[in-house]
């Protein structure tokens, strides 16, 4: 694989002002910790959000919303029947689908889960670096939620599963990488108060479901996704004292995010 070359400001720009004109409808079956905080991100963004999980449910709305984010950091096996039902619908439909495989690697049951779901074709995965290296068997993961290691650490093996399950794989950390198994986009920026919170990756995860559903080149929309987080972590972390205004402010970042070019 060749070294990754850097999204541009006017890569950035293009997905971002195609991502307000779809206002996609996404699909998040995400963890019981960060719904309000990832159905704000995408709101903020001009995408619509929905949280579906009853199994039935699920798999009716994933036919007909725009993508769909399975994130598995409160996984329970009731939850993960439901989440199997709706990959499925998505799938059959058309519609695609993104995977976060929080914690992965020291816990059984989202290992299993996880393994399970990726012959089923995620448009793209994203995780850090512990979570990329324990999905790709090659570690024991992180440090729950946490990363062990650095971003960098993980892109043999983001690009061997993007290469035998054919998806994208968003690699995350203090630089984020995001490929397709031959072609690389590294996106840098953001700021250590977007760790100091909860749920700035898991929305990222459905920002990059949200991305993942617009027409074009996904890898750099996906790239994208990455870049707007980033630079809105940026730009909130200019102007307040701590996390917790940090989340207000990155909320509002979002709102008002215009791309230099």
């Amino acid at each position: 694989m060749t070294q990754p070359d850097l999204l541009s400001s006017a890569q950035l720009a293009h997905s971002l002002l195609l991502l307000r004109q779809q206002a996609p409808l996404v699909h998040c079956m995400t963890n019981d910790v960060v719904q309000t905080f990832t159905a704000n991100v995408l709101l903020a963004l001009r995408a619509s959000p929905a949280m579906v999980i009853d199994a039935q449910e699920a798999a009716q709305f994933a036919g007909f919303a725009d993508a769909l984010v399975i994130n598995v950091g409160t996984l329970t096996r009731e939850r993960s029947a439901a989440m199997l039902t709706a990959v499925k619908a998505a799938q059959q439909a058309g519609k695609p689908w993104t995977l976060d495989p929080v914690a992965v690697g020291a816990l059984t049951l989202r290992t299993e889960f996880c393994q399970q779901l990726l012959p089923l074709q995620p448009a793209a995965i994203r995780g850090n670096a512990s979570e990329i290296l324990a999905l790709a068997q090659q570690s024991a993961g992180g440090r729950g939620v946490d990363s062990v290691h650095q971003a960098d650490a993980a892109l043999d093996a983001a690009a061997a599963l993007a290469q035998r399950y054919r998806t994208l794989v968003a690699v995350t950390g203090e630089v984020d990488y995001v490929t397709d198994g031959s072609r690389m986009l590294a996106i840098p920026g953001g700021s250590p108060l977007m760790t100091r919170v909860v749920g700035t990756g898991c929305a990222l995860s459905a920002v990059v479901a949200a991305f993942a559903s617009l027409p074009g080149d996904r890898l750099q929309h996906i790239a994208a996704a990455c870049g707007v987080m980033a630079l809105a972590g940026e730009q909130a972390a200019r102007s307040v004292a701590g996390p917790g205004s940090f989340v207000a402010a990155f909320i509002d970042a979002l709102w008002t995010l215009e791309v230099a070019v």
